[in-house]
């Protein structure tokens, strides 16, 4: 069960021509926005990732505009896991949840899940905020980290139960977001 004081979200790869390129991109745009708002008004630590953004473009701008005031971690590697300043970032927010969604399901969020997974991190993954460019690759990718031990949930589950209860102003200000 994810916890608002123990859980930091990880955005993976949400950039370039790649990411028009996905099963349900609008879908998936949408609850990434929603998400991101949301982990915003809990003031969860962000980690924002882009793969190779010299070559494949900059984070999609309907994403981007959310994340003011923080930079992406350029990366190589198809895991996270695999980028020296993802590790220390994520180090330094001194939790053991994260909150994953991004692109591609079966690619790199699954390896950043998987090696995240292996070092002991509890992993949600939000499968309404996640995709690939074909449905079965999505539904691979999904199949795959969930018998690692991942923890399936969608954005709408991840909000309410890091929110815990109703009538906070985070909770009014969620409530808006998913209507």
């Amino acid at each position: 069960m994810v916890r608002v004081d123990q859980s930091s979200f990880v955005l993976i790869d949400v950039h370039g021509k790649l990411a028009t390129l996905m099963f349900e991109r609008q879908r998936l745009v949408e609850n990434l926005q929603i998400l991101l708002k949301g982990a915003r008004i809990l003031n969860l630590p962000i980690l924002w990732l882009e793969q190779y953004p010299k070559g494949l473009g900059p984070t999609v701008p309907e994403v981007a505009e959310i994340l003011d005031g923080l930079d992406p971690i350029s990366k190589t590697t198809f895991s996270a896991c695999g980028e020296q300043r993802f590790l220390d970032a994520l180090s330094a927010t001194g939790r053991r949840q994260t909150i994953v969604a991004g692109i591609e399901s079966h690619v790199c969020v699954y390896r950043t899940t998987r090696d995240l997974l292996a070092d002991d991190m509890e992993v949600e993954v939000i499968t309404d905020a996640v995709s690939s460019r074909t449905e079965a690759n999505y539904r691979l990718g999904l199949g795959r980290m969930a018998s690692m031990g991942a923890t399936l949930s969608s954005v709408e589950m991840c909000l309410f139960e890091l929110l815990r209860e109703a009538g906070s102003d985070p909770f009014k200000e969620i409530s808006r977001l998913v209507r």
